[in-house]
């Protein structure tokens, strides 16, 4: 699992990724033992990213903001979603502000799936298709 990861291009993996490795419970060690050596973070239920070590504190932490790794998880959930207008607006590069919250439009279905880092987690707002 962890060679797999190190040589692998994406950011985000899922535990479904994982699935052909063995049963649920080998999984969970796997991934919990990764995360303990500082390989991987949980950002959340079956969502972890590739992490390096902080140069603050030396804890494990992703390689990319939040921002990233929220569009890149819900990529592979297949979720619909656009940027709120804050982030596309720094995506686009129409503005230098990092907004400090991660704001996602998605559609009206019953998506609610946790993406957090810390004490910062990301935003749904409903109505995709009414905020294009």
């Amino acid at each position: 699992m962890a060679r797999s990861i190190s040589l692998s291009q994406k950011e985000i993996f899922l535990r479904a990724d994982f699935r052909q490795l063995g049963s649920e419970s080998r999984i969970t060690r796997s991934l919990q033992a990764l995360i303990a050596e500082g390989k991987l973070v949980r950002l959340g239920y079956g969502v972890y990213s590739k992490s390096m070590p902080s140069p603050i504190s030396g804890k494990a932490i992703p390689r990319k903001p939040l921002e990233s790794l929220a569009v890149e998880a819900l990529k592979a959930l297949n979720v619909e979603f656009d940027l709120g207008s804050a982030q596309r607006d720094y995506f686009e590069g129409k503005t230098t502000q990092i907004p400090m919250k991660v704001i996602i439009r998605i559609g009206d279905k019953g998506f609610s799936r946790k993406i957090s880092l810390g004490e910062r987690e990301v935003i749904y707002e409903k109505n995709l298709a009414r905020a294009k």
